[in-house]
């Protein structure tokens, strides 16, 4: 069974499944890069009009519509979509690892990951999006904003009041957060 959740952005929807749809954790499809994306059930559901990005994490996904498509019609069909999916395979629709985890990681970005890991990412995708680590440098942390979070009018408001805060908190290093 499939239920659907609000996001704070009012352009995307958290279709949130009881089946494991990700064993590799969370990645993002863009419409832009449908070229370039081999996965059959996320390229079916970007070539839907209106449909503008897929975020897939473990138990959920994400969709953000263009502004000018309706979720009364996307809706019913990306339900569709994933109860069509379930009922041909048992596999997770992600399941080829493509992140390498990097060993030459210094202290201070191990610590940067490991509080978005287990702070910051679990309440971004309670609202349907997630939050990646890019870079840290001259003590800023660039991050990407994914999902429900891409784009969303209270993104740059999470990002400096909660994301940045509880980055200086713990990593004392930090001085600041951007999003590319």
């Amino acid at each position: 069974m499939i239920q659907v959740e609000q996001t704070p952005n009012p352009n995307s929807l958290k279709f949130l499944s009881q089946k494991i749809l990700s064993k590799v954790g969370t990645e993002e499809f863009k419409k832009s890069n449908l070229n370039n994306i081999k996965i059959p059930f996320v390229k079916e559901l970007l070539n839907f009009s209106g449909v503008e990005l897929v975020l897939i994490s473990d138990n959920f996904l994400t969709v953000k519509k263009e502004q000018n498509a309706s979720w009364d019609s996307l809706k019913p069909m990306i339900i569709s979509q994933l109860n069509d999916y379930f009922e041909k395979s048992e596999d997770p629709i992600l399941t080829d690892n493509k992140t390498e985890k990097k060993s030459d990681d210094n202290e201070t970005i191990s610590k940067i990951k490991d509080v978005l890991d287990t702070k910051i990412r679990p309440a971004v995708a309670r609202d349907g999006g997630d939050i990646k680590f890019k870079s840290f440098e001259n003590g800023v942390v660039k991050v990407e904003l994914q999902g429900a979070c891409s784009g969303c009018p209270s993104s740059i408001m999470t990002l400096k009041q909660g994301v940045q805060n509880l980055l200086k908190h713990y990593v004392k290093e930090v001085n600041s957060v951007e999003a590319i």
